[in-house]
């Protein structure tokens, strides 16, 4: 599985079984925002979510951004692994704030 980076939207994505699944972010102050992440029902239960958050975060460690969180799976996906540091954004308000 490939992940593919759309700089100028701003998401990442990936296409399996025909499905699309995608992570948006913002660049805010130095750290790298992610606010959405979309993975359809019928490919759900692969890990893809976490490949697009680990992806990003990646992404914004090469970049010398800190990564935040807005998108409630990528809070806990932070939680799971400090090892990023990264931060829980001011605009988080909970588990609807982020589509699996």
């Amino acid at each position: 599985m490939e992940v593919h980076h759309d700089e100028a939207q701003k998401k990442f994505w990936v296409e399996v079984d025909g499905y699309k699944a995608d992570m948006s972010y913002h660049l805010k102050e130095g750290h790298l925002d992610i606010r959405h992440t979309l993975v359809p029902e019928a490919i759900g239960g692969r890990g893809i979510a976490s490949m697009l958050v680990k992806t990003a975060y990646d992404y914004a460690r090469h970049k010398g951004l800190k990564p935040m969180a807005t998108c409630a799976y990528a809070v806990r996906w932070l939680q799971r692994h400090p090892e990023y540091q990264g931060v829980i954004s001011e605009d988080y308000a909970g588990s609807g704030t982020c589509a699996l």
